[in-house]
Order: C-alpha cells, then sequence, then structure tokens
C-alpha cells in the first residue's frame, strides 16, 4: 500500500473497521511484510540490468534499419524491420519457444568469444527465398526437405545480411561476423548450456503481405567482455566527442572557402495580372525603388548591405556603402 494513496473516506471506513475488531493491525503488517517476499527463480538469473537492455535494444533497432534497407534492395519488394521485444533468458527457454522445425544460422564474432544465433521464421526465409528466385514472395514450409541450392542461396542471403552487425555494433566493439554453421533442428543445436542466461532480441518483419518474426540469441559469454561500454554511464561519456586537434582550423578553412549566393536587388514593383500578360519587349517597368536611395545587398538570403550600382571594367558592378543593421560586423 506504499504506493496508494487512501480517501477521505477510505481512511475513515478503514479506523472504524479497526476500532470495531472488524480488521487487526497485526495481520495488517504481517500481510504488508509477506507482500515485500518475492520469489527469486535461479534458473532465470538476470545478468544483465535493465539500463543495458535497453541499450542494447537501442543497437539493434540501428542493426533493424540496417537490415531494412539490405533486404529491400535484395528482394526488391516492401521490407518493414522492427524491434519487437529484448528480454534476457535462459537458453533452453528460448529453444523451447522457436519453431521445432526453424531456420537457424550461427555466427561467430571474433575477436569476441562464443556465437550468436539468428533464428529465422521458415515463413519468411521462403517468403525472401522465393524472391530471390524471381517469385512473388509466396511463403511456403518445407524446411525438413532443403535441397543443397536452397540451402547455398540462404545461407548467403543471411550471412550478408550479418555483416550489418559489423556497423551496428561499432560503438561497443569491432566485431567480423562470420557463419560458421547452418541448421534446421534447434534439438541439435548446443551453443550453450540449458541454464546460461541469453538476451534474445525479437524483430518483427513484413514482406510485402507475409509477416514474421527473426529472433537474434546472444549468449552470456559473448557481451560479458562489453558489459561496461552498455552501461549509461559510458555512453554519456562516450556521446561528447573529443576535437581533433586540427579539426577546427580544417571546418574554418571550409567556410573560408565555401560561395555564398549574393544578390542585389534593384526594386520591387506590384503589376495587375492583366498588365504582366501583355508585357512585351521593350516596355519599361517603373519600379518602386527611387533612383536615389541605396540598394539591398543580400548575401545567402538574408539582407546585409547597403550599395549602389555602377560599373567596372565593362560590368556592372555593386559598391558597398555600409552594413545593415542586424547584421554581424565581425563577420568577414
Amino acid at each position: 500500500m506504499s504506493g496508494e494513496v487512501l480517501s477521505q473516506n477510505e481512511i475513515d471506513a478503514l479506523l472504524s473497521a479497526l476500532s470495531t475488531g472488524e480488521m487487526d493491525a497485526d495481520e495488517l503488517k504481517k500481510e504488508e511484510s509477506e507482500r515485500k517476499v518475492r520469489v527469486y527463480d535461479f534458473k532465470r538469473a538476470l545478468r544483465f540490468s535493465k539500463d543495458q537492455i535497453r541499450n542494447l535494444t537501442r543497437i539493434h533497432e540501428n542493426f533493424a534499419r540496417l537490415l531494412t534497407t539490405y533486404f529491400s534492395a535484395q528482394l526488391r519488394t516492401y521490407v518493414n524491420i522492427n524491434v519487437a521485444t529484448a528480454d534476457q533468458l535462459p537458453y533452453e527457454e528460448f529453444i523451447r519457444s522457436i519453431p521445432k522445425m526453424t531456420i537457424l544460422n550461427v555466427f561467430e564474432v571474433p575477436p569476441l568469444d562464443g556465437r550468436i544465433l539468428m533464428e529465422v521464421n521458415p515463413n519468411i526465409a521462403y517468403t525472401m527465398l522465393d524472391r530471390v528466385l524471381g517469385g512473388r514472395g509466396t511463403s511456403f514450409n518445407k524446411v525438413e526437405s532443403l535441397t543443397e541450392i536452397e540451402t547455398k542461396i540462404m545461407t548467403n542471403l543471411y550471412e550478408h545480411a550479418f555483416e550489418n552487425l559489423k556497423e551496428a555494433w561499432s560503438s561497443i566493439a569491432d566485431i567480423n561476423p562470420e557463419l560458421s554453421e547452418f541448421e534446421v533442428n534447434p534439438q541439435f543445436l548446443q551453443m550453450v548450456s540449458p541454464n546460461d542466461t541469453v538476451v534474445v532480441i525479437s524483430f518483427n518483419i513484413t514482406i510485402g503481405e507475409v509477416s514474421g518474426m527473426i529472433n537474434i540469441c546472444i549468449p552470456h559469454v559473448v557481451l560479458e567482455p562489453i558489459i561496461p561500454k552498455l552501461s549509461v554511464h559510458y555512453w554519456m561519456h562516450t556521446s561528447k566527442k573529443e576535437r581533433e586537434p586540427n579539426e577546427l582550423q580544417a571546418l574554418e578553412q571550409r567556410v573560408r572557402t565555401a560561395e555564398l549566393p549574393l544578390i542585389a536587388q534593384l526594386g520591387t514593383a506590384d503589376i495587375s495580372i492583366q498588365d504582366f500578360l501583355n508585357l512585351t519587349a521593350g516596355d519599361v517597368i517603373e519600379l518602386e525603388q527611387p533612383i536615389d536611395n541605396p540598394i539591398v545587398i543580400s548575401v545567402g538570403g538574408l539582407p546585409k548591405f547597403l550599395g549602389q550600382a555602377g560599373k567596372v571594367n565593362k560590368k556592372i558592378g555593386i559598391q558597398i556603402l555600409e552594413n545593415l543593421k542586424g547584421g554581424d560586423e565581425n563577420d568577414e
């Protein structure tokens, strides 16, 4: 009840029940103490904090965007991928949660120890295969009888897709993903012991009108060396990039050599649509600008100077008379 606020009527009813003996204060204290005791399952040991799981989610949201771009180009159709969930659980529980026959790609990620598993739902895998072979993306399931050609096409597709993990993980580790094993039966796959904690990132994927899931299973042994880099403190610290010694000088040099459009506006005039339609060569338009008034000179679309028109070496020129108020007089 520590997080609840009672109304005045509820407080009066509680005091009345205590005074009449309907409720016992000792029993209330006992119930409150019992609520504070939580059952802890040592088989589901939590190795990662919520912040670390949150940062892993951010990293794989970027991975999802990279996969969307990759698969859209390879399959030449609409593809949408986004992170659905990120959770930590025992490896055995993850294996039980996926289909009995599915597409399993095992990757090594040197220099980190251990291996990462990419599980692709069969209906999504066969939709991809059908698109690569020139079909419309029809989904069918015959995982048990994959031909050698189908296996080769799938492994090539997922091997190149997983290369995007290198870029997605660049903020925490410099890895080189390598496909080491292709399997269809989860029971034949023993990456870690059944009770070892793994992080499972689940992606929703839509290809045309077909939807499904892709799961990335990352054992604790893979993430253990880089766990400190998943903390909020590390991310906040590394977000402030240190400037290179010559960075400011190079930036200043680029700014100085950048080209800006400079426009001298002689004047403006308002005319009717009828007059505009009747304009012909030789007509003269009277501007609202008096001939002895300075003209406005704009730099990059912003009024910067006042000047007067003239002639320089057989070309029209503009002489700057003064800076406009509001302009930065220190600009060069």
